[in-house]
């Protein structure tokens, strides 16, 4: 499945603070290997990428794609901005997205309120069962929450949910149960480096 493919799928799952269900690519042996040897995947370049409007910086393995999705909402046309990286040769797909919301919503609604909506829309939309939440702070305090859950496909997400100055912010990883082992540090890192900019 192509970055192309993916952006309908993403925006359709983004309403009012959805999740995006992005699928990474396997690719398929032939059918002659029988005990495939299992080699370290290629360590891509890691760099810190900072948003084109400098609110957030994460550490991204290369340059992300990015695209800008337009969604229709109860409160209206929600802009969503969407990056992502799939490092070669393997089974993940590092995702950052940030939608902003009407400066109405964003001062009245309760920012656990968003993130607990966000959270119901994320499993409802991929078909997910929960495997375990907790509520975080950014760097800088910012409500927070993370969450993983595994699809019917198999495919676990790790998502750390940020509401800061009328926007949320959405960073996951995912990937397949073969290659969560070998990746847990990477995605831990990878999560971690997330740090929103306070604009003034």
């Amino acid at each position: 499945m192509t970055i192309k493919s993916l952006l309908p799928l993403i925006a359709a799952t983004f309403v009012c603070g959805g999740c995006v269900l992005v699928e990474a690519r396997q690719p398929k042996l032939p059918k002659a290997v029988v005990k495939p040897t299992v080699s370290q995947p290629a360590q891509p370049q890691w760099k810190l990428f900072t948003a084109p409007d400098g609110r957030f910086t994460i550490l991204m393995p290369g340059s992300p794609n990015r695209n800008t999705q337009y969604q229709k909402t109860y409160m209206g046309e929600i802009t969503l901005k969407i990056f992502i990286a799939q490092p070669p040769k393997q089974q993940v797909a590092y995702v950052v997205a940030y939608n902003d919301f009407p400066y109405s919503y964003g001062e009245m609604t309760d920012p656990q309120a968003v993130l607990n909506n966000a959270r119901d829309m994320a499993l409802k939309t991929t078909k997910s069962h929960l495997i375990s939440q907790r509520n975080i702070r950014s760097s800088n305090n910012h409500p927070g929450k993370e969450i993983e859950y595994i699809n019917s496909g198999g495919k676990i997400t790790k998502s750390r949910m940020y509401v800061a100055q009328g926007r949320l912010y959405q960073v996951m990883a995912i990937t397949t149960k073969k290659q969560q082992n070998t990746l847990a540090k990477t995605i831990t890192g990878y999560l971690n480096s997330f740090h929103v900019v306070l604009k003034n």
